[in-house]
């Protein structure tokens, strides 16, 4: 009954979760410290729910993509608790990736491979049945608009293209849960735009989505939650508009330096 309850009300929770990373001696002397270990995050707890877009916000180094990594099972809390769908990130963590896509600004594909082939690759890989991979398919092709290159090698792509591609990727086996990691960095505005209506999709049909970005206008316009991370701790957890009602600057991104500059003070 409660793994119910999780999955109707709270896809993912976070809680009371902390990661120390621990330094090398090479390390040590390239960021000349003698420091044993960072703390990387420290007591970080939240909630993701169905239907909804929580964004994580943070400047660089704040912990943001380690604890996406947590989630995702790449990555182990040092201390607390993540579960999935009411699976444990350590203890389930097949369960957890079977319902998780994770798509990051970096996309490491098999360049002498197409499109096409690359996605039958990892559709196999799911176990995703023919039918369901041929319906899957047309849609997140129409949706990304890669017909027109579904055939060519993937070394032959732009940035754009590739992103597109890592985008069907992790996403043709229908996970419930899409953790997006700076999906479009780097991207030119017509292949953002794309990949911003997808993310739109996923809340339209009740997909838990994990956003993170440096790009305060796509947060504003796709948030319905809101974390706000520095130093590896929480600044800020409640909802986007319950951050509006609060804030004491003109914009998201001069609140968002408001709220960072004073943790430094």
């Amino acid at each position: 009954m409660i793994k119910t309850n999780l999955i109707l009300n709270t896809m993912i929770q976070v809680e009371k979760v902390s990661k120390i990373f621990k330094i090398t001696k090479k390390l040590k002397k390239e960021l000349d410290t003698q420091q044993d270990s960072i703390k990387a995050l420290d007591n970080v707890s939240f909630e993701c729910k169905p239907g909804r877009i929580f964004s994580l916000l943070g400047p660089n180094g704040a912990g943001k993509t380690t604890i996406l990594r947590m989630i995702a099972t790449i990555l182990k809390p040092t201390s607390g608790n993540i579960t999935v769908a009411g699976f444990n990130t350590i203890h389930d963590d097949q369960r957890v990736r079977q319902r998780i896509g994770f798509i990051t600004g970096s996309t490491g594909l098999y360049e002498r491979l197409t499109a096409d082939e690359l996605i039958k690759y990892f559709a196999d890989l799911y176990g995703v049945e023919n039918t369901v991979f041929k319906k899957r398919k047309k849609e997140l092709y129409d949706i990304l608009q890669i017909k027109d290159f579904a055939n060519k090698k993937i070394g032959q792509l732009s940035s754009g293209m590739k992103q597109k591609v890592s985008l069907v990727r992790t996403m043709i086996h229908d996970p419930e849960v899409i953790i997006f990691d700076e999906p479009t960095s780097g991207l030119d505005v017509i292949a953002a735009k794309s990949i911003i209506e997808l993310i739109k999709q996923c809340k339209n049909q009740q997909k838990t989505v994990i956003f993170s970005s440096h790009i305060m206008s796509e947060v504003d316009l796709l948030c319905d939650d809101l974390a706000i991370i520095n130093k590896g701790t929480l600044l800020y957890n409640s909802t986007m508009d319950d951050f509006r009602k609060q804030m004491k600057t003109k914009n998201l991104t001069e609140e968002f330096i408001y709220l960072v500059e004073t943790q430094k003070n």
